[in-house]
């Protein structure tokens, strides 16, 4: 029996490996960058260990033939552990935004023992019929559609196209700035050696069936999302921590499907103490 070859998965942290575990997954074609290093460190302010990483196809860490993902989410579920494996960490609060608050979700459903607190930022509920949410605004919708004419591999279109997405997805409340958008998305293009093998994550699948499993759940939910969110639209947040017993939803007035700094203050002190209290109990 031939043995699957594990992908390379590059993490960094922040702070001391001697308090608790934060790990953070990051959405659908993004590097760990996508977590600044500034929201890190303030979170590893709050006495937590942060451990930020590279998705498949993102980044430094195992790229593939576009097209082709030999993986599923509920692999990129696992990569998560052999992070936390990586480092040593038995348990940790497990931190997603968008696709990875959906594998964050596998992660605590695959993996419970492994999970303190989990905590879903801009995204939906895995297993669970979302058809009767609202979908993709109009923009956002004009916007994908575009994507389709980019050419992947051509660096100047890539990179204006996500910032343009950047844009088309912000908070509705604080200031963009453009050009430090493109500034950061031509840092992460040039790390990441392009962004073609990315477009993978749009291809994958489950590879479980997790009907309904949310609903079981005895793991400490804090879900947060932006009332502006032009992919998830907020309902879908509301959805998933209806879901689940206990959870807290914590809305962000005007947020977009964003890490907006401005923002950061309500963020971290959310999960901050949802960490606390999910240890405490």
């Amino acid at each position: 029996m031939k043995t699957k070859e594990q992908p390379r998965i590059v993490s960094e942290t922040f702070g001391s490996p001697a308090d608790p575990a934060v790990l953070l997954i990051m959405g659908a074609m993004a590097s760990m960058l996508w977590w600044p290093e500034a929201f890190c460190r303030k979170l590893a302010g709050e006495g937590l260990f942060v451990i930020r990483y590279d998705n498949r196809d993102t980044g430094h860490s195992s790229k593939y033939v576009p097209g082709e993902p030999p993986y599923t989410f509920d692999d990129m579920a696992d990569d998560a552990i052999r992070v936390l494996d990586d480092h040593e960490v038995v348990r940790a609060h497990v931190v997603g935004m968008s696709m990875g608050g959906m594998i964050a979700q596998l992660v605590a459903l695959k993996h419970p023992s492994r999970v303190t607190a989990l905590t879903g930022i801009s995204t939906s509920p895995v297993g669970i019929d979302t058809s009767h949410l609202p979908g993709m605004s109009e923009s956002y919708k004009e916007h994908a559609a575009a994507g389709e004419k980019v050419d992947w591999s051509d660096r100047e279109q890539v990179i204006d196209f996500i910032v343009s997405e950047a844009r088309v997805i912000a908070s509705t409340v604080h200031p963009f700035d453009e050009k430090l958008t493109r500034a950061f998305v031509e840092r992460d293009y040039d790390r990441s050696g392009g962004l073609l093998s990315a477009t993978n994550h749009f291809l994958l699948k489950s590879g479980g069936d997790w009907n309904d499993r949310l609903r079981k759940m005895r793991i400490a939910l804090l879900v947060i999302h932006g009332t502006t969110d032009p992919i998830f639209p907020v309902e879908h947040g509301a959805a998933l921590a209806e879901a689940v017993a206990g959870a807290k939803l914590v809305r962000i007035e005007g947020g977009g499907h964003e890490l907006h700094p401005d923002d950061w203050g309500v963020m971290i002190a959310a999960i901050a103490a949802h960490d606390r209290a999910a240890r405490a109990a």
